[in-house]
């Protein structure tokens, strides 16, 4: 996928803003984005293709990141995210850190209202 065209896309860009503190479980973008699994991969799949995210397995389980060992990259990709307001990613952000706050230390989760899929669940 063309670098410029998986930066063309609001969801893409909500989930870059959204891995810039970190890696994430794929359920943890799910959540945060309050979409489809189905949706957030395809996104996901599309970002990892123009080389700005890697991944990694943990069991059943998919974690992604930010992937900084292209400079190119990694410099329009910096470009790109200092120019979106926070505003754009504010609810994306509450959403998260709920959620994050429903598993345990070692990464369980522990079931809160509806919130039934996780890592490690």
């Amino acid at each position: 996928m063309n670098i410029f065209k998986a930066l063309s896309e609001e969801t893409r860009l909500r989930i870059l803003k959204l891995l810039e503190r970190g890696e994430l479980c794929v359920c943890d973008i799910v959540t945060a984005l309050d979409m489809v699994q189905p949706k957030v991969s395809f996104h996901l799949a599309a970002l990892k293709e123009a080389g700005f995210i890697k991944d990694r397995k943990q069991g059943k389980w998919t974690h992604y990141s930010l992937d900084d060992s292209d400079f190119f990259r990694r410099f329009l990709l910096l470009s790109v995210l200092e120019r979106m307001p926070e505003e754009a990613v504010s609810k994306d952000r509450k959403r998260l850190g709920d959620f994050l706050q429903g598993k345990t230390a070692k990464g369980k989760f522990v079931p809160t209202e509806d919130k039934k899929r996780c890592c490690g669940g």
